[in-house]
């Protein structure tokens, strides 16, 4: 379930529950709980059931009592995972664990849903909605997806040079975009 819970999903529903809307707010808190416990069961091992249980607990209480201070404008992950890295790391502390503040310290986490990455992420998907769907599809198997030209073939139905092509040419269409390309052979 938390797989395909993106940005766009969890800044709706913030903004749904700022806005009043109850239901909006359980589901949001469930979809924050489900992704607070893999979260903490990564970082504390298989044995701390109970310590990212109370850790949960204590991220969504503090995301209620905090939510008045989201901005609207910013990316509501970021904010919500600051608050989980910071109990996360106070819980260390409390705990005696000097190494744990020191990895939670220096922790990527939830790297897809840091500000930067939520922007880039953005920027992207824009630029290739400009684009037609085939060449669209095609770039996200084969840039973004990391698939091999051979298995976009596959799966479009195309030969692998029409799918080279395509690709190119969408390449192309978005550095003319953002004015790096040059037209001239």
């Amino acid at each position: 379930m938390t797989k395909s819970v993106s940005e766009q999903v969890l800044k709706g529903l913030m903004l749904l529950s700022l806005d009043g809307d109850e239901a909006a707010y359980r589901r949001l808190l469930v979809i924050l709980r489900d992704l607070l416990l893999a979260f903490y069961r990564r970082r504390l091992g298989p044995n701390a059931d109970r310590d990212a249980e109370d850790l949960v607990q204590e991220v969504l209480l503090a995301v209620h009592s905090r939510r008045i201070t989201y901005d609207r404008e910013r990316p509501f992950t970021a904010w919500f995972f600051q608050i989980a890295k910071y109990k996360l790391i106070d819980h260390f502390r409390i705990n005696g664990s000097k190494r744990g503040v020191e990895i939670a310290l220096g922790d990527e986490i939830a790297a897809e849903f840091r500000e930067e990455a939520l922007f880039a992420h953005l920027d992207v998907d824009r630029l290739l909605d400009r684009l037609p769907a085939k060449q669209r599809e095609l770039l996200r198997q084969v840039k973004i997806a990391g698939k091999s030209t051979a298995e976009a073939a596959i799966e479009s139905g195309q030969s692998e040079a029409m799918v080279r092509v395509s690709i190119h040419r969408g390449m192309r269409a978005i550095g003319r975009k953002l004015g790096f390309a040059n037209d001239e052979k």
